[in-house]
């Protein structure tokens, strides 16, 4: 696919601060977020919207960002939830046509900063950030080890 960021992203040829990196996902900051903590995650192979990923990619794509949304849970930025959002095609507000997946951090009491974030939507400590939540998900490893042993 040419002409589009998230396949440059997901073959290194373009930057992003990576959370997540597996087989058939990457997940990495919106340089845009919503909230601190805003990733997203991508299949590495293109498609387009909903209608063109293949079921078990999508699978893929979901249990990512459920994972994420766990880990920042349990990471030093302590989200109370989140919201998991795909804008699927143009009039759903989708501006990159690579089907994504949201993960947008939320906090008890947060509608005021929370809707301010759409207004100001500005990126700040990145790699802190993104370090957070891999500490997050070494984390959810540990405790989903110490669940199965």
């Amino acid at each position: 696919m040419t002409n589009c960021v998230f396949c440059d992203i997901a073959h290194g040829d373009a930057p992003s601060t990576t959370v997540l990196d597996t087989e058939d996902v990457l997940a990495f900051l919106d340089i845009r977020p919503i909230s601190r903590g805003h990733v997203l995650v991508i299949p590495k192979r293109h498609s387009t919207d909903l209608d063109t990923l293949e079921p078990a990619l999508g699978g893929a794509v979901f249990a990512a960002g459920q994972r994420i949304s766990r880990a920042i849970r349990r990471s030093d930025l302590r989200s109370d939830g989140a919201n998991l959002v795909v804008n699927d095609g143009k009039a759903a507000f989708q501006t990159v046509f690579h089907t994504h997946l949201h993960v947008v951090p939320r906090w008890t009491g947060d509608k005021l900063r929370f809707a301010r974030g759409f207004v100001t939507r500005r990126l700040r400590a990145p790699e802190e950030t993104a370090a957070a939540i891999r500490d997050g998900l070494v984390r959810l490893a540990a405790e989903d080890a110490d669940h199965a042993g």
